[in-house]
């Protein structure tokens, strides 16, 4: 651990622990804080984006058809930040029933094991509040059957963990997260002030994602779990009522000034900078967010219009709103979710081939896999630069 970067313990100090390594002890979240204009302007433009966003949503007939590809996105953004190498696509066709993705493991597992716990932490939202508990439940099935399954899932350290390049050691890696004595302390402070209001709220999520870094409280899978604070808590707070604001691919665009200010909120003690990066984030995804939800409400209207034109069956609708969720399908699929019979599931993609809504991809006799390019498009689209680190 570089003891000459870390100048101030405004947030936490470096003392050395009964065991004779040097570790980082994080400090209670402060409760008050002093920025600038620059800050300020940030915040405020931030905040508007959230709140467009809001309203955004509320132009869907069923804003639940959205939830599905933003929690996908992250999934894939957020995993891959950790150095998983799954699409969007694999991930979709797995969901299809692909018979070449029909067994996930590895780097799919991974990100399958992703959507599952940020389901399961979102709908206990209902019964639980944003809690220590919580997280804990959702750490316990985001690790379940993946690289770092025997580092205890579900469960706090009860050792040191620490952060660096492959063979480093408790002396020579880059941080040393607070022992576990110091750690339960820090993590009830954290539990507290997730549910506090002082600060603003978009503020308070910044000091909250630093700190759960900081505190780095798992073996293992930390990054995932704290980047599903920023929109549990948004949804906690009410500040959105469902979770449309993800910021992973936006961390993912800067990685390294991501984790450099990580690391520097805690060397300098100074969280300005870190808020700043985290501000233009949610602004930026904000409005990413809202631009998504806008082409969906368009496409969903004009496929819409197009088919009761068209005269297709009921099948053939329901099946061309379930794509606004999951744009890959499979007859299989179609039998299944809409208890019909397999000629009947078969004649509803027909259809939408037919209405160029819907094109084969395998180029298999059997077991076909279709897609429609338009709403993969439309609703997963990236910018250009959305997969590569920007930042030097």
């Amino acid at each position: 651990m570089d003891l000459d970067a870390f100048t101030s313990d405004r947030l936490g100090t470096v003392r050395k622990t009964v065991d004779g390594y040097h570790a980082y002890f994080p400090a209670p979240i402060p409760r008050e804080l002093d920025y600038d204009a620059t800050t300020v302007k940030k915040l405020t433009e931030a905040t508007a984006a959230v709140y467009r966003l809001a309203g955004a949503s509320r132009l869907l007939p069923s804003p639940e058809i959205l939830m599905g590809p933003y929690v996908r996105l992250e999934a894939v953004l957020s995993s891959k930040i950790e150095g998983t190498q799954t699409s969007v696509g694999q991930l979709l066709r797995f969901e299809a029933d692909d018979p070449a993705e029909a067994l996930p493991e590895g780097d799919l597992l991974e990100v399958v094991n992703y959507t599952r716990a940020l389901d399961h932490a979102l709908s206990a939202l209902d019964r639980l509040p944003l809690s220590l508990r919580l997280l804990r439940e959702t750490h316990a099935i985001l690790m379940a059957g993946v690289r770092g399954e025997a580092m205890t899932p579900g469960e706090f350290r009860r050792s040191q963990n620490w952060i660096g390049p492959p063979g480093s050691t408790l002396t020579t890696a880059r941080f040393v997260p607070p022992p576990v004595d110091a750690m339960n302390d820090t993590l009830t402070d954290l539990e507290r002030f997730l549910h506090e209001d002082e600060l603003p709220n978009l503020i308070a999520l910044a000091l909250a994602h630093y700190q759960f870094e900081a505190i780095h409280p798992f073996l293992d899978g930390n990054g995932r779990i704290g980047r599903l604070l920023v929109p549990l808590a948004l949804c906690q707070r009410g500040v959105l009522q469902r979770p449309m604001l993800y910021l992973s691919a936006y961390f993912e665009r800067h990685r390294s000034r991501y984790y450099h200010l990580l690391f520097e909120t805690s060397a300098s003690g100074d969280p300005i900078p870190w808020i700043n990066f985290f501000l233009d984030g949610v602004a930026q995804q904000a409005l990413d967010a809202e631009e998504r939800t806008v082409r969906l409400v368009d496409l969903q209207r004009d496929i819409r219009e197009d088919l009761l034109a068209a005269r297709v069956t009921n099948t053939t609708v329901r099946l061309a709103e379930s794509l606004l969720d999951r744009p890959y399908v499979t007859a299989k699929r179609v039998t299944r979710e809409f208890d019909v019979t397999a000629p009947t599931a078969q004649k509803a993609i027909e259809s939408l081939v037919d209405q160029g809504i819907l094109t084969e991809v395998t180029g298999r006799k059997r077991n076909r896999v279709y897609l429609s390019p338009r709403i993969m498009d439309a609703v997963y689209g990236l910018p250009d630069d959305a997969m590569s680190d920007t930042e030097a």
